[in-house]
């Protein structure tokens, strides 16, 4: 029994019936943003499979999704750092993706996590 095919018409079209996700782009590719923040997007970098889907879950919930699901789940060394889990689109059906993107949704609308733990704001007029 073949697979539907998923693509970002599809992620677009689910993310669309969130409340106040748009669709916008980021680093010049596709994406869905809720209130300015990024919810998913196709990712930009490079190490990225083809048919990826780029979805901003905490680093808990990425954990759980890597170790019940490695086929459709993945990171690269890019994407460690970030609130975020990449997902091989070829590989999940609607249902999932649309239980994905409510997860991306919760996290994005209930938090105020800094683009990446690697960043710390600096103190102007500091010199140390």
């Amino acid at each position: 029994m073949p697979k539907s095919t998923i693509n970002f018409d599809t992620v677009r079209n689910i993310g669309l019936t969130l409340p106040g996700v748009e669709e916008s782009t980021a680093y010049g590719q596709p994406a869905l943003k809720v209130h300015g923040k990024l919810l998913a997007c196709l990712p930009a970098n490079r190490s990225a499979e083809p048919g990826s889907l780029a979805v901003r879950v905490d680093f808990d919930d990425r954990a759980e999704l890597l170790a019940a699901d490695p086929d459709v789940y993945y990171v690269t060394d890019h994407y460690v750092g970030y609130t975020a889990v990449l997902v091989r689109l070829s590989r999940v059906n609607p249902d999932v993706l649309r239980d994905l993107l409510g997860m991306a949704y919760k996290f994005v609308t209930h938090t105020a996590a800094p683009r990446s733990p690697a960043r710390k704001p600096r103190k102007l007029g500091s010199r140390k």
